[in-house]
């Protein structure tokens, strides 16, 4: 009943800006928090950011500094606005929620979004 539509990924140089976006859309009650996670090629998908409907934010330490997490309750939206890029940096980027209260269930449920390649290359 979720779909996360993700938009904004690309090629950057290093130092270079991204900024991504997660639109979720279909019912829900409550989708509470939302994040980004990423995988690159060999390694295993990792934590980016979270960050919950009253703005309480998580984020990975190897993206402390750089990124940062926002969102938009009334649109449903979260950002990551990513600066500082490193070729590290470079992998599929996923929106995520671990809890989206949807019709018919008061349990929480997780939902993924495509992913969005992101590759920091000069």
């Amino acid at each position: 009943q979720v779909q996360l539509v993700e938009s904004g990924g690309g090629l950057v140089q290093p130092g270079g800006s991204l900024r991504l976006s997660c639109a979720a859309s279909g019912r829900f009650f409550s989708i509470n928090p939302m994040g980004w996670y990423r995988q690159a090629p060999g390694n295993q998908r990792e934590l980016v950011a979270t960050i919950t409907s009253g703005a309480s934010t998580n984020y990975g330490d190897s993206v402390k500094g750089r990124f940062t997490i926002s969102r938009d309750n009334a649109k449903n939206t979260v950002y990551l606005q990513m600066n500082d890029l490193k070729p590290e940096d470079t992998a599929v980027y996923y929106c995520n929620t671990n809890c989206a209260i949807v019709p018919g269930s008061a349990r929480c449920k997780v939902y993924w979004g495509q992913g969005t390649q992101v590759t920091v290359s000069s």
